[in-house]
């Protein structure tokens, strides 16, 4: 492992890292505090903090079924193939 995967590694955890502290924070924390606090400017309404996560879930279930679906028709096709040319060797 080179020190760049390392690096694009640790990057990547405290992406996620920072993701989840301030989705945690909106989920959790603002419906304790008041209306008028400061703290509420800088989030969107509520609403959006269970859509975004349900399009996020959505939009990789639907990624890893189109790749599992492509696989499977993949090495259908190879195993046609495959057929069809030991069926003409043997001819």
């Amino acid at each position: 492992m080179s020190l760049s995967d390392k690096a694009f590694g640790s990057s990547m955890l405290l992406v996620a890292a920072a993701v989840f502290l301030y989705w945690t924070i909106w989920t959790l924390l603002l419906p304790i505090l008041d209306e008028t606090s400061p703290v509420h400017k800088w989030f969107p309404s509520r609403e959006w903090a269970l859509r975004i996560p349900a399009f996020v879930v959505i939009l990789g279930v639907s990624a890893i079924g189109l790749f599992l679906g492509t696989r499977i028709v993949n090495e259908h096709n190879g195993k046609r193939w495959k057929g069809r040319v030991s069926r003409k060797i043997r001819s």
